[in-house]
């Protein structure tokens, strides 16, 4: 294959691009080493080679390194190696590495996630997050129907915050509230609900 061009992206590491579209990042004794350069060839073995002494390797040791900060889900951690330039080998071979261990369990990483948000966030708040981290509808309702959403308290904690009385908060401004709470994931019903109660009740 042959290389269309070397791009520096720092101080240490060039972005390598070949005609037939992979692409990957070394540093610059890594690349002095394969002899990479622009309009130069680079062999199929020579690729492999690279790919399982030194990608490999390498993706492995920077999803290890991303997970000592917090948990990631699967996906989280392909943007985050796609964002450096891995090529979807490596990334392959990092994750089943991460999932082989367990350093990787969505479904895991959903519970957890739903305990720690799911006293302030609405379940379709939850479910959008969730699938934005790349979790599966099905599998995040499996996770909710484990978790009780206490929506009504939340609403509640809400309406009692901004000065919210049953008998006397203005239309114009019951409207701005039911929007805001509406825009938070809550159904109208349930907002609608706990309006009507006695304000003074509690949950």
């Amino acid at each position: 294959m042959q290389i269309i061009s070397v791009t520096p992206l720092d101080k240490r590491r060039s972005k390598v691009l070949t005609d037939e579209g992979f692409t990957f990042a070394l540093y610059r004794g890594e690349i002095r080493t394969y002899n990479i350069e622009e309009g130069g060839e680079l062999t199929l073995e020579a690729y492999r080679e690279i790919l399982e002494d030194v990608l490999f390797k390498r993706a492995k040791e920077r999803t290890l390194y991303l997970l000592k900060f917090r948990d990631r889900t699967e996906l989280e951690i392909r943007r985050q190696l796609r964002e450096g330039y891995y090529p979807e080998e490596a990334i392959n071979y990092a994750v089943e590495f991460l999932k082989r261990y367990r350093f990787v369990d969505d479904q895991n990483y959903g519970r957890n996630y739903i305990h720690t948000y799911g006293g302030r966030k609405s379940r379709k708040q939850l479910e959008f997050e969730l699938r934005g981290k790349g979790l599966g509808r099905e599998e995040i309702d499996l996770l909710l129907e484990e978790c009780r959403i206490p929506e009504e308290e939340q609403i509640y904690r809400f309406l009692k915050k901004k000065g919210y009385q049953k008998d006397k908060t203005e239309p114009k401004e019951r409207a701005k509230l039911t929007a805001a709470l509406a825009r938070k994931g809550f159904s109208y019903d349930v907002i609608c609900s706990v309006m009507e109660r006695d304000p003074d009740g509690g949950f």
